[in-house]
């Protein structure tokens, strides 16, 4: 079985990344980890935990996505909603909502969704974030719960991997065949 680690990276895109460095850096408290640039391209990587990181390319000709709600259903092409940081308590939050109205950022109130508490704003580049703290007697990792009335039919097979889904491989790659070929990353390894 495939052993998952946590995110290694988000993936992100601004037009400016001192304001971004500002933010999840010096406003959020996210370490800046890593950067790789060159003209017209910049890579920075922020740490969120010890196995998390988020980062940013940064390309002068992308313009701000515009302000969607958090959670609202919108029409036409769209990647995503929102990405939510977990933080360990509900002081965490009251914390970072403190930052955010000190900074004259919108921040919502902490909002109860029964298994978390959840703040929701957005970066200088208009990117939906939310950050939750765990509601202790709801774990729904360890005691998974399925509340949808009309849950779809891959749902009611239940909450662990189901096998003949997909075709098989035919077993791993032999060595003599795996290749890894260089990235722009290189460098942070000099």
């Amino acid at each position: 079985m495939l052993k998952y680690t946590g995110t290694n990276h988000l993936a992100m895109v601004t037009r400016d990344m001192d304001a971004t460095i500002r933010f999840w850096r010096d406003l959020l408290e996210m370490r800046l980890v890593a950067g790789l640039g060159r003209p017209g391209f910049r890579h920075y990587f922020f740490e969120i935990s010890s196995r998390d990181m988020i980062a940013f390319f940064e390309w002068s000709d992308v313009e701000k996505i515009p302000v969607k709600d958090h959670g609202v259903p919108v029409k036409g092409p769209v990647a995503f909603d929102h990405i939510s940081f977990g933080v360990e308590r509900d002081e965490d939050l009251w914390e970072v909502k403190n930052r955010l109205e000190a900074a004259e950022i919108w921040v919502s109130e902490i909002i109860d969704h029964g298994f978390i508490h959840s703040i929701y704003a957005f970066d200088p580049n208009n990117i939906a974030i939310e950050f939750s703290a765990p509601v202790q007697a709801v774990d729904v990792r360890k005691n998974p719960r399925m509340k949808d009335r009309k849950p779809v039919a891959a749902a009611l097979e239940g909450v662990d991997p189901m096998p003949g889904h997909w075709p098989k491989p035919n077993g791993p790659l032999a060595i003599e065949k795996r290749e890894i070929f260089p990235g722009e990353g290189q460098v942070l390894a000099e």
